[in-house]
């Protein structure tokens, strides 16, 4: 089969079209912005790309058009397939029918902690040789990819709650058609298509009516809106996490430590790199799912210990004269409050935290959660802010005015440059410089420790990493 896929580059789409090669059939795509790394990983895979959505695509002839849903009504590529009555289907829609068929899937759905918790899933699947497939929105370092296919009939995927595409208005998790499913958390997010917290929890009721009946769902014990989804109508068994009481509990108490209770069983303990309360959650999570289909605890808890988290989540991205810049891929209050409480308790006392944040999001650009962000950031001693005015990334509201609580903790910068100068003359040995945008934030990262190197060495301090 050929399929040409409509906004290739995406994570979602991209991976896709690399599965889709895996499984023998030719692909070409195009997109508005063909660049790296996805276009090198497209382009490494034999998959040819065209810029743009010229009509002019059409003489491709593939057999199926694969739209993502990130083109709408009016795209000139688009206006063309339907003119000229040619077969299409969504990516979600392609890759269930074409992939998942036959297979175990297990999903991961929530509004934070699934690209962690599905990458944490397959890597003790892996580590149990079960060899699983996977599809996940970022890409986990114990794998380097962020999608593969093998002949295993266990399949790992991100369940993203945003729509499918022009024509189909559902989240696209209810087309994996899920056996095993993790429900972390629900909050409201994505305001750009969903009116209220409502809405969502009528699409993770859709999900949860795809589950068989010898299936299993897997919920957050602690989230009320989870709850309120389940009180909808379950038809499959569940067992929760999290709580004093649930089926899967962290006896560990805090820190570096998860002990993993399961019932009446003694708690198995150990120590990892990860930090947070939210990552203790994620692991009991990824445990229950992989029990499931047969793992024992003690060889998830094994699989686990050499978990290396998925990139651009607080990950860092290097070290100058004792300063450590990470990438975190913070795209909602509720992500960054988790993401700093978590650091700051790994801390010692006296290092300070510098948040360096980007409000891009679809819904943090509509400025629907702005009153919500200084309290996000209150384990911060430092906030500088990218909340340009005017020009192509000029948020249509005041991030100053909404940080204004922070008082001088916090300021606003127009330029990226200006932004990485007033960063850098702030930092001092034993910070920690959280980088937070769910986009590539102008190159800031690489930025901010090329002008640390420079600043500290020409002070005529040493340098560090």
């Amino acid at each position: 089969m050929h399929i040409h896929v409509v906004g290739i580059c995406g994570t979602f789409m991209g991976s896709l079209a690399l599965l889709a090669r895996s499984a023998g059939h030719q692909v070409t795509g195009c997109d508005a912005q063909v660049y790296p790394p996805m276009s090198t990983q497209l382009e490494a895979a034999g998959i040819e790309l065209v810029e743009g959505y010229s009509s002019e695509q059409l003489a491709l002839a593939p057999d199926v058009w694969v739209i993502g849903n990130v083109v709408s009504r009016g795209n000139p590529l688009i206006e063309a397939i339907l003119n000229a009555g040619r077969p299409y289907t969504s990516g979600p829609q392609w890759v269930s029918e074409n992939i998942l068929q036959g297979r175990w899937v297990m999903a991961v759905a929530g509004t934070h902690g699934k690209t962690t918790t599905a990458s944490m899933l397959a890597w003790i699947l892996e580590s149990c040789d079960y060899e699983p497939s996977f599809l996940i929105g970022g890409v986990p370092r114990n794998f380097g990819v962020s999608a593969r296919l093998t002949p295993s009939n266990f399949f790992v995927i991100e369940g993203d709650e945003y729509d499918t595409a022009f024509f189909d208005k559902r989240s696209k998790f209810v087309h994996y058609r899920a056996r095993t499913l993790v429900l972390n958390n629900l909050e409201f997010d994505h305001a750009d298509i969903f009116p209220d917290l409502a809405a969502i929890e009528t699409q993770f009721h859709h999900l949860v009516r795809t589950v068989p009946e010898d299936g299993l769902i897997i919920v957050n014990a602690n989230d009320a809106a989870l709850a309120s989804v389940l009180a909808r109508g379950v038809y499959t068994p569940v067992e929760d996490f999290g709580g004093p009481h649930s089926d899967w509990r962290d006896a560990s108490g805090g820190g570096q430590v998860v002990s993993v209770a399961h019932g009446g069983a003694a708690p198995i303990s150990f120590e990892w790199s990860l930090l947070g309360h939210h990552n203790r959650m994620n692991a009991l999570a990824a445990i229950a799912a992989a029990r499931h289909v047969g793992v024992r605890t003690t060889d998830a808890v094994e699989a686990l210990k050499n978990f290396k988290s998925v990139k651009r989540r607080m990950e860092v991205r290097g070290k100058v004269a004792g300063i450590t810049v990470y990438d975190d891929f913070a795209h909602h209050p509720s992500a960054i409050a988790t993401t700093l409480s978590g650091l700051r308790a790994s801390l010692p006392a006296g290092d300070r935290i510098i948040a360096v944040l980007e409000p891009r999001s679809n819904t943090m650009k509509l400025g629907v959660m702005a009153a919500r962000l200084p309290e996000s950031l209150a384990d911060a001693d430092l906030v500088f802010g990218y909340g340009a005015t005017s020009g192509k990334d000029a948020l249509g509201w005041d991030l100053a005015a909404a940080l204004s609580p922070l008082g001088e903790r916090a300021s606003v910068h127009q330029s990226i440059d200006s932004l990485v100068f007033a960063t850098t003359q702030a930092s001092r040995a034993h910070d920690h410089v959280v980088v937070m945008s769910n986009g590539s934030f102008g190159g800031v990262h690489d930025r901010l420790l090329k002008a640390l190197k420079l600043a500290k060495t020409s002070s005529g301090r040493s340098i560090d990493g």
